[in-house]
């Protein structure tokens, strides 16, 4: 009878076994996550940088093409006078 009841005795432990065996298979998957997780961020951050960088050179590239308009504006202007004044001379 010992040996019938041997087994018995045992399946609560096969069962906290194959519990305990879940809970590390879940805590595995859990840092393998965490990982996955963390290198997402990780490339993330490198796009928002890159994105950030980028809009500060379109910034920059808008006031240049603002200023050179402005420059251009200048000298049409400048052009016209000039224009002018020889349209003067020549009468």
């Amino acid at each position: 009878m010992a040996r019938t009841g041997a087994p018995a005795d045992l399946q609560p432990i096969d069962r906290l076994e194959d519990k305990i065996r879940q809970l590390v298979d879940m805590i595995d998957e859990l840092r393998a996550e965490r990982a996955r997780a963390a290198d997402e961020i990780a490339r993330l951050e490198r796009e928002l940088d890159a994105a950030r960088s980028e809009v500060v050179e379109a910034t920059t590239a808008s006031a240049e093409i603002n200023t050179l308009r402005e420059e251009r504006e200048l000298v049409r202007n400048r052009v016209v006078q000039m224009i002018a004044q020889i349209d003067k001379l020549n009468l």
